[in-house]
């Protein structure tokens, strides 16, 4: 039985935790052959990973922290106090690096260590099994040189690499400082050694893993690094094109040379993903919140990645920055709309603790939730009614722009003269909200057909028109329904209202040899 359990609640199955495994990776021998990494999900039962913890029979746990799962995590190690007061709990992670005296889940854990804690957590745990005990309950994780580390890849198990995101870091840190983000702490951005990095690469992908996600902030800071580790997947992907593998990259929007971009250009279709965070397109806002960011560079190079490269690009907005009104948010998204990245990731601003956001807060009237995940609920821009409207229009965004099951659809809902795309789709979210009462749990079949009505009720878009999008889109969807046009059929009377009728034979027969050629192409 391990002495030692390093635990956490993923926010899905097929995430792993990279910092689990570098704590493990990085615990002297005899602990770590002590030592056992139990995952779980958020949205489990407590009773039941309580149980499973125990049946560990552990003498201390340690759990990962973040903002997606402390309400979850806090239960569970109120739960375990309750029970095993005996074992010893220590807590580390984001969520509970800064403003700890604030928080239940500190007061009920026996120690925390407060930013990395690849080196701290070793002594900490060594002194809590072996002595002397620590007095001291928060322990601040000490600074090391990043090749002091041993890296932790090897610890993927193959269950990881068959079924699992496998998460990697070529570098830490952020030299940026925006005020949103944690990486605004960093004082800059230091690089593992690139050969040292590959090797462990190389290793994991003889192992079979074919997905490779990086959780640098700034992968392309660096081209000279940034060359080197495409030309490994590129080299990968020609040797074998059969079995490609696939990279996910953060991408810095307004550097990116022509020695990266030429690379880039090689890399064949669903094998190179780029998040690429906009955030705002307005300078006033981006001078709020620190944010340096050439936004003519950032616009050409999203352009050149859509016209000359087979990358999939999802770029990230943030509503209810300070000095972001409805409309300016408005046009932003509109400027994206019309560079054509794959996906627009439209996020609400939350107020992650320790970020320097927290000094808008009086200038700006910042209104944020007092529970995770501290999303901001109005400022002097956004009424509370404002941001519960963004917060279902980036929720349908997801759902219809995002998902890609509406790629037929899409143009006819954000046609933008003489309306903008932005307040087309905020148009069709508000109606969808009227609707249904919800934003979750919509069939996916009464989606289509919601959409559909919109398009022709509201969205001034010619029935035929609209049921030819719709229909191809359903189909390919691989769905086996029937929509409510497959069986009925619209009318229009004399003075514009519109109504359902029940549809002719032939009419029926024409939808359902449109649905078969839809399939066979």
């Amino acid at each position: 039985m391990p002495a030692l359990v390093l635990s956490t609640l993923n926010a899905r199955y097929a995430h792993t935790s990279l910092g689990l495994r570098y704590l493990f990776a990085n615990l002297d021998d005899d602990l770590r052959a002590q030592t056992k990494i139990v995952e779980f999900v958020i949205g489990s039962k407590t009773e039941t990973l309580v149980e499973q913890l125990l049946a560990q029979s552990p003498k201390v746990i340690g759990f990962g922290v973040y903002i997606w799962n402390v309400e979850e995590t806090t239960k569970l190690v109120a739960m375990l106090k309750a029970v095993a007061p005996e074992i010893k709990i220590v807590i580390g992670g984001p969520e509970v690096s800064f403003e700890t005296k604030e928080q239940r889940i500190v007061a009920l854990a026996d120690h925390v260590v407060t930013g990395q804690g690849d080196v701290t957590f070793n002594k900490l745990a060594r002194a809590l099994l072996h002595g002397p005990r620590p007095l001291m309950k928060v322990h601040v994780g000490e600074e090391f040189e990043l090749d002091d580390l041993t890296l932790p890849y090897e610890h993927y198990s193959d269950e990881d690499i068959a079924r699992r995101h496998l998460y990697v870091e070529a570098s830490r840190g952020c030299p940026f400082k925006c005020e949103f983000c944690l990486s605004a702490l960093d004082q800059t951005a230091l690089p593992f050694d690139t050969q040292r990095f590959l090797a462990e690469m190389a290793k994991l992908y003889d192992r079979g893993a074919r997905t490779f996600k990086f959780v640098d902030r700034t992968f392309n800071l660096n081209v000279k690094t940034s060359q080197a580790i495409l030309e490994f997947f590129l080299e990968r992907i020609e040797a074998k094109p059969d079995d490609p593998c696939f990279a996910h990259f953060e991408l810095v929007p307004d550097h990116l040379p022509d020695k990266l971009k030429d690379t880039i250009a090689k890399f064949p279709a669903g094998t190179l993903q780029f998040e690429i965070g906009i955030q705002t397109w307005n300078p006033t806002v981006q001078g709020h919140i620190s944010r340096k960011q050439n936004n003519d560079k950032a616009r050409d190079n999203i352009r050149w990645l859509h016209a000359n490269s087979h990358a999939h690009m999802h770029v990230d907005l943030i509503a209810g920055l300070p000095g972001e009104s409805l409309a300016s948010f408005g046009e932003g998204f509109d400027k994206l709309v019309r560079l054509g990245p794959h996906e627009i990731q439209v996020g609400v601003l939350k107020r992650l603790r320790g970020t320097p956001i927290i000094r808008h807060t009086d200038a700006f009237a910042m209104r944020y939730n007092p529970e995770p995940p501290y999303n901001i609920l109005s400022n002097s821009d956004l009424t509370f009614g404002d941001v519960q409207r963004l917060n279902r229009f980036a929720r349908f965004w997801d759902l219809i722009g995002n998902s890609g099951r509406f790629a037929a659809t899409l143009p006819l809902i954000l046609q933008q003269a003489p309306v903008s795309a932005f307040d087309r789709f905020m148009a069709l979210a508000d109606w969808l909200y009227a609707e249904t009462g919800a934003t979750h749990q919509i069939a996916l079949e009464r989606l289509f057909d919601l959409v559909y009505r919109w398009l022709q009720a509201e969205g001034a878009i010619a029935p035929d028109a609209a049921q030819q999008a719709v229909l191809a889109d359903y189909v390919k969807s691989g769905s086996k329904g029937r929509l409510s046009f497959m069986t009925r059929g619209l009318t229009v009377a004399d003075d514009g209202r519109t109504g359902l009728r029940a549809a002719t034979p032939a009419r029926q027969r024409r939808h359902l040899t449109q649905a078969a050629e839809i399939q066979r192409a």
